[in-house]
């Protein structure tokens, strides 16, 4: 069973940065998208960000310029930098990982950006 432990939440003031890891279980490489979600209080939970495997990088339009998604190796993780934070990025963000068609899922981290 893959499983996808996250940490680097927290609380921030806003135009602060967080980064956000995510590790796998399994070599991430053995997937072929991974990324990140978030939910807020009252919302659907919305894609922030996807690292494919095979092609480009995919952004929410209102975190482009300000987030990056990266694969790293060495630690076998999947990374968020997120840079700027704005009061209304605050969410619970979710890593996520795709294999043979099967969506995988962390338990979640609470993102708080302060106004």
């Amino acid at each position: 069973q893959v499983q996808l432990v996250e940490s680097g939440g927290g609380l921030v003031q806003a135009g602060g940065s967080l980064r956000l890891s995510c590790a796998a279980s399994e070599n991430i490489f053995s997937f072929n998208d991974m990324g990140w979600y978030r939910q807020a209080p009252g919302k659907q939970r919305e894609l922030v960000a996807v690292h494919r495997r095979y092609g480009s990088s995919r952004y929410e339009d209102s975190v482009k310029g300000r987030f990056t998604v990266s694969r790293d190796i060495a630690s076998n993780t999947v990374n968020l930098q997120m840079n700027n934070l704005k009061p209304e990025d605050s969410a619970v963000y979710y890593c996520y990982a795709e294999q043979r068609n099967v969506d995988y899922w962390g338990q979640g981290t609470q993102v708080t950006v302060s106004s």
